[in-house]
């Protein structure tokens, strides 16, 4: 399964990108099993849209309707929280448990696997929604909301098919390990959608988060390489938020 590259993209890959990382009510829909899930990881970035678009339809109404940004903002990530099932949070806060936690590889895997959280997670949960928070809502009070949330929605999935590319996993078994890991076609294509994302809907300063996107991913790879020897379902949660939490903030800093 590792690095499959042997069979052509499909669009039942979209469904299963949803599957993965939503939880969208889809109705019922035959996989082949044989099919490794990891050739569905180029289509992470559509699943972004997806979620990204349904979560700025909710903020456009709390706009029209006259809240302020601050409430916006919150609204928006409320939303995308639910329609993930708030897993990338959930692997930011095991992350941040379990790197920063044990001391060694072997406790460091334990604590992520340990459904309860620690005051490393809180306190990652707590700072992530708040940077987040503040930039979006700068953003929103700026005049500007459709275009940043979705591109960043779709290139920091892309990031997450890098680090799956790129680390070993951490452990044996884990979603992780049984979605496998992408070859360079998914890889490939992954980055495409991105780059057109952050062109198409930032212009000029899209070249500078995709930029930020990929150091962050690559500072966060390193640190997961160098404290469990590769990445976990947890790690893949975290690259998400920490992407998503950087180029926020640049783009807070570029537009307004």
């Amino acid at each position: 399964m590792e690095n499959s590259d042997t069979k052509a993209f499909r669009g039942e890959d979209i469904w299963v990108a949803l599957g993965l990382l939503t939880r969208l009510p889809l109705p019922a829909r035959h996989w082949n099993a044989a099919r490794p899930a990891a050739l569905a990881a180029w289509a992470y970035p559509l699943a972004g849209l997806v979620v990204g678009v349904v979560a700025c339809a909710l903020g456009a109404a709390a706009l029209w309707l006259g809240t302020p940004a601050g409430f916006v903002a919150a609204l928006i990530l409320a939303s995308l929280s639910v329609l993930t099932g708030a897993m990338h949070e959930d692997g930011m806060a095991d992350a941040a448990d379990g790197l920063w936690g044990g001391h060694d590889v072997t406790r460091r895997l334990e604590i992520m696997k340990d459904s309860h959280i620690g005051a490393f997670g809180v306190i990652a949960l707590i700072a992530g929604f708040a940077l987040r928070w503040s930039a979006l809502t700068a953003l929103i009070a700026a005049g500007t909301l459709w275009a940043p949330v979705l591109a960043v929605a779709m290139i920091s999935r892309a990031a997450m098919v890098g680090v799956m590319h790129t680390l070993p996993h951490a452990r044996e078994m884990g979603l992780s390990h049984m979605t496998g890991r992408p070859g360079l076609p998914a890889l490939g294509i992954a980055c495409a959608l991105a780059f057109v994302a952050a062109i198409t809907m930032l212009g000029a300063p899209g070249l500078a988060i995709l930029a930020i996107a990929a150091l962050t991913a690559l500072a966060c790879a390193a640190i997961a390489r160098a404290k469990i020897g590769g990445q976990t379902g947890d790690i893949l949660g975290a690259i998400q938020q920490m992407t998503e939490i950087t180029m926020y903030a640049c783009l807070a800093a570029l537009l307004i």
